[in-house]
């Protein structure tokens, strides 16, 4: 691995351009926050509304999921190539362009009466958020100082559990106090919203020169880059299987009515997970990566172990998030610091690896709750955080090296 920062490698900024800026620019990495929040939260909202949805499309609740499917299709076919053929974009631009997307998307569903029409919409989402996921890493730690990045990314990523912990909630809140339709109007707004906030408080960033553009599929050769990517896969197929049933898997021990408090309890160990993340990521990258999978790994094996006993359920679901919430930025920050030169093509690989597990676990989930049933849902967790340890393990040289460069 280089010895150089790969920010400077891959931003196009010159060393000289940040020597005097030591602080955070915290205006415009709020705003990239709420881009994470927008682009989070449009993926997972229909979870919350698909009766209403589905009854109002004319399908069922089944074919109403799809909307969240086509969604992650969308970002997994697209995000490669459109990175690579968007490489040369100025990063303003590209972030402006992604939220306009987002905006048309969330404005068509919401007005939408078909459903072909529906699905087409939803690609779309999930294609501006194949672009926003492989820009909004890097763009954060091209505008904050080497020392600063990985708090950077932290700050950024807090979108994530935001989004999960409390925008699907109030999202669906709405839903029902007036309209589905009007959550995702909403979305629209919020879109909208971040594309003002760009506009007034984000710098501009250059793209990559066309000699690093013409390398940006050769990713896959830098050493590290395939750890991160498959830890990235794993770990996410893993949360996936059981965050998508926990509803069901909640049911199953009698506690069907604590979904909304769990999830609370879930969140906001998401969000200490990622403050810690911000504070100690520069110097432990390859300890918190580590931790974070084992607190999910042991969170799995008490809801296994103990699911008859409430409060344990309610003690697994702070470890879980505090294991999971700054996997975001962990992942990111190594698939960054592999990539080096090509940092942003390795981190379109992981956007796309990122939503194939999505996909990928919503179906293995669905497969084991049908044939072995939701019991079966935190050991098959616990079986695929196994590998997940043993490769950030081992992957001491690249990957997940105990110094970062």
């Amino acid at each position: 691995m280089s010895t150089r920062s790969p920010v400077h490698e891959s931003s196009g900024t010159l060393p000289h351009q940040r020597v005097g800026r030591r602080e955070l620019p915290l205006s415009a990495l709020l705003a990239l926050a709420l881009a994470v929040f927008v682009t989070s939260l449009t993926e997972t909202l229909p979870a919350g509304v698909l009766p209403a949805l589905g009854a109002d499309l004319g399908v069922g609740e089944s074919a109403a999921g799809q909307t969240v499917t086509v969604y992650a299709v969308g970002t997994a076919l697209t995000a490669i190539p459109l990175t690579a053929a968007t490489a040369a974009w100025r990063r303003k631009r590209l972030l402006l362009a992604a939220m306009a997307a987002f905006a048309l998307a969330n404005t068509v569903t919401a007005v939408s009466s078909a459903y072909p029409l529906t699905l087409a919409a939803r690609f779309l989402a999930g294609v501006a958020a194949g672009l926003a996921w492989a820009l909004l890493a890097g763009y954060a730690r091209r505008l904050t100082p080497v020392h600063l990045q990985g708090r950077a990314i932290a700050i950024v990523m807090t979108g994530i559990p935001v989004a999960l912990s409390l925008g699907v909630p109030a999202g669906t809140f709405l839903a029902r106090a007036t309209d589905w339709r009007t959550a995702f109007l909403a979305m629209t707004v919020l879109a909208l919203a971040v594309v003002g906030w760009v506009v007034a408080a984000v710098p501009d960033q250059p793209g990559q020169p066309p000699e690093r553009r013409e390398r940006i599929l050769g990713a896959l050769s830098v050493p590290g880059v395939v750890p991160v990517l498959f830890v990235t896969l794993v770990f996410v197929l893993a949360h996936t299987v059981l965050y998508a049933y926990v509803a069901s898997f909640l049911d199953h021990l009698g506690m069907g009515g604590s979904t909304g408090p769990v999830l609370l309890v879930f969140g906001a160990a998401s969000l200490a997970g990622i403050w810690a993340t911000g504070a100690l990521i520069h110097d432990r990258l390859r300890v918190l990566t580590i931790a974070g999978a084992a607190l999910v790994a042991v969170a799995a094996a008490v809801l296994g172990l103990l699911s008859g006993v409430h409060a344990a359920v309610y003690v697994a679901a702070g470890l879980w998030g505090l294991g999971w919430g700054g996997a975001p930025t962990l992942l990111q920050t190594a698939a960054g610091d592999a990539g080096g030169e090509r940092a942003d093509a390795a981190q379109a690989m992981l956007v796309t690896l990122w939503n194939v597990a999505m996909a990928g676990g919503g179906v293995l989930g669905g497969v084991l709750l049908a044939g072995a049933g939701a019991g079966s849902l935190p050991w098959s967790v616990l079986a695929l955080m196994a590998p997940v340890l043993a490769v950030v393990v081992g992957a001491r040289a690249h990957g997940f090296p105990a110094r970062r460069a």
